[in-house]
């Protein structure tokens, strides 16, 4: 008994060590935590690769070429398309207030009897514009912040340049990585572990590769069906809207908001609000009956609660290597817990009550039985 107290002992301070340890190297881990990501997230593309006869590390390279692709790409194309959809946000704003005083405070005030001025935000504005035009959008924002100090430009272009080099590394040695972990655990508890990281890895491959997919996707059908109502701001919208979908209809709400007081502020008219309800319409339906089920289908995902808190718990902790590693923390807590309720559920603490009371009944009924035996005058 007491050997079982010193080892639980013993992992419990193992684990406040680790977790002491990202605390203080919290700084430096960002690099290696995105490549660790990565590297999860394409591990299987690298797998089938290697089933069609590629070694291990050509594998990885046409995985990582087409990433790198595919990265570059994207952000050649949105990055301008964002930053021009921001500038006319802003440049636009005063008519967004505008109509919301005009509309929205008379209802509050007509409904609720609520007087309020929060919509007259003129100097707010005029702020917002002004920094804006000064920085020269987003581009230029993240180089004026970057060259502040020399040391900032050397910690950025290192982190920059470590990413791709550590994702790489990692990709081509998974395996061998997963492998030599697992022969370090102790026999007696292999089984046990093995069965937990197998449920955590289920609860990850949900989230991270079948909901970040049902988000992209949401995102792109939004964006298109705005494009094509004429919404101006259609990116930023539609993919804002996509990127915050992984809490139930929370991504439609946001987004169908956003989208009918852009469609009025620019349009004026109800037909761009039809057409507007019709886009998320269409999106909700794709989500619930092709997208969900085809993506992420049956398996055991974070519940929203879940997710949200353990990523502003992880990015209070450990700043944005917390966030990264959140999400991998709270599945394997949540997987814990299952394998702790199943095990209490088995458990003699938990059935030892219903037993006692069955054997009583039991107990009971036999004495029933028999007494009109022993004394048939009773």
């Amino acid at each position: 008994m007491e050997n079982k107290i010193s080892k639980q002992w013993y992992i419990l301070a193992l684990v406040v060590l680790v977790g002491y340890l990202v605390y203080l190297l919290s700084p430096i881990l960002t690099p290696f935590a995105v490549g660790a990501l990565l590297a999860y997230l394409f591990d299987p593309l690298a797998d089938r690769l290697e089933k069609l006869k590629l070694n291990r590390t050509l594998s990885v390279t046409v995985v990582f070429l087409v990433i790198s692709l595919i990265v570059f790409s994207v952000a050649l194309i949105l990055i301008p398309a964002l930053e021009r959809q921001i500038s006319s946000f802003i440049r636009n704003l005063p008519l967004y207030f505008e109509w919301l005083r005009q509309n929205i405070s008379p209802w509050l005030k007509s409904t609720f009897g609520i007087q309020t001025d929060i919509f007259n935000v003129t100097e707010l504005t005029q702020l917002l514009k002004s920094h804006w035009e000064s920085a020269g959008g987003i581009a230029q924002t993240v180089l004026s912040s970057v060259t502040k100090s020399g040391l900032v430009i050397v910690n950025w272009f290192m982190n920059v340049l470590l990413i791709p080099v550590v994702t790489f590394y990692l990709l081509r040695d998974w395996d061998i990585i997963t492998q030599r972990v697992g022969e370090l655990i102790p026999r007696p508890y292999y089984p046990t572990v093995n069965a937990i990281t197998r449920d955590a890895n289920s609860v990850l491959s949900s989230f991270l590769r079948g909901q970040l997919s049902v988000m992209l996707a949401l995102g792109t059908i939004y964006t298109i069906g705005l494009w094509i109502v004429g919404v101006e701001l259609s990116l930023l919208i539609g993919m804002g809207a996509g990127m915050i979908s992984f809490v139930p209809y929370l991504g439609t709400i946001v987004g169908l908001i956003a989208g009918v007081i852009a469609a009025l502020v620019q349009f004026g008219d109800v037909n761009h609000i039809v057409y507007v309800l019709i886009v998320f319409g269409i999106g909700q339906l794709l989500e619930g009956f092709v997208l969900t089920p085809w993506l992420v289908g049956d398996r055991i995902g974070l519940h929203p609660v879940a997710v949200i808190f353990a990523v502003l718990a992880g990015g209070q902790l450990f700043g944005f290597v917390g966030v990264l590693l959140g999400l991998p923390l709270a599945a394997v807590v949540m997987v814990l817990l299952r394998h702790g309720h199943e095990r209490y559920l088995n458990s003699k603490l938990y059935g030892q009550e219903s037993d006692i009371s069955l054997s009583n009944q039991i107990d009971k009924n036999k004495i029933r039985q028999e007494r009109p035996k022993d004394n048939p005058e009773t």
